[in-house]
């Protein structure tokens, strides 16, 4: 097997996987915000041939307060939980993981950042998604998945770092922390606030909508033009004390995937994001 993909992989790379036969499990990670049932209806009605489901509620968030590991609207479950569900679709140690959506890589980037949290370092997000996919003809199927036999997965050391709100709110305004928010400049603003009950941005945030990763195309951006962009944002600041967030701990990981694509490092995610900070009595809230 060639050197795992660890943080993106093309269409042609992906079929050229499949068409070796190598070990490899996909998933499909497609997901609505405003519509949660729509997950299982894109699922079903066309995916990458032989993908595996994992709905951003179900699988890639705590279904109970005992489960969780943090607050906000999308919790993180324990590892030990997230490694069973893992063996259960069908996981080996050493088996290559594409992950994909069709949401601008909004959602499959949780997956890829909790694969690395969970010690697998074999994980890469689509580049362009499932539309990519569909552009070189790539084998579509329909209707209900086929299940996969258990896999042999089990944790390994954490390769991705999690920031909690007492580490974030430690450091708030010194020079060794640096926050970038991953929402829409108008929500970042505190001018609009549909999802939690506080309008606004921790303060010292700066501000990159995930969208702002991709090109026309789909597709992330060069490495150079990704770190050009994050240079600008950071104005001298050192990528190394960058912590990233959004609303609920899902639509920063594109920021945290393009520094890492652009030589940046990988670095921390803020995984109870704005929702958990804004329902923590005592904790500041900036607008503007």
């Amino acid at each position: 097997m060639t050197a795992p993909y660890t943080t993106l992989i093309s269409a042609s790379e992906l079929q050229s996987l499949k068409t070796a036969q190598a070990p490899l499990l996909v998933f499909d990670c497609s997901f609505e915000l405003m519509d949660p049932a729509a997950a299982d209806r894109l699922f079903t009605t066309g995916r990458i041939a032989g993908a595996i489901q994992a709905h951003l509620e179900r699988h890639l968030s705590a279904s109970s307060p005992d489960q969780a590991i943090n607050g906000g609207r999308h919790p993180l479950p324990r590892r030990e939980w997230f490694a069973r569900w893992l063996r259960e679709a069908g996981l080996n140690q050493t088996d290559q993981v594409v992950v994909y959506d069709r949401n601008g890589a909004n959602y499959c980037g949780r997956l890829w950042w909790m694969l690395k949290w969970a010690g697998h370092e074999a994980v890469a997000v689509l580049d362009g998604g499932l539309q990519a996919w569909q552009a070189i003809g790539g084998p579509l199927e329909s209707g209900p998945a086929t299940p996969q036999p258990a896999g042999d997965f089990q944790l390994s050391d954490e390769k991705a770092v999690l920031v909690t709100t007492q580490d974030l709110a430690r450091a708030l305004g010194r020079p060794g922390q640096t926050i970038i928010d991953a929402r829409a400049g108008a929500r970042f603003r505190g001018e609009i606030e549909p999802l939690d009950p506080v309008a606004g941005h921790i303060p010292g945030a700066l501000n990159r909508p995930f969208g702002e990763n991709l090109g026309s195309d789909g597709r992330f951006k060069s490495a150079a033009v990704l770190r050009a962009e994050f240079d600008a944002l950071l104005a001298g600041r050192d990528p190394a004390t960058v912590v990233h967030h959004c609303g609920s701990g899902v639509s920063a990981v594109p920021n945290l995937l393009a520094m890492e694509v652009a030589g940046l490092g990988r670095m921390p995610l803020y995984a109870g994001s704005w929702s958990e900070w804004c329902n923590t009595p005592g904790l500041p809230v900036a607008r503007g």
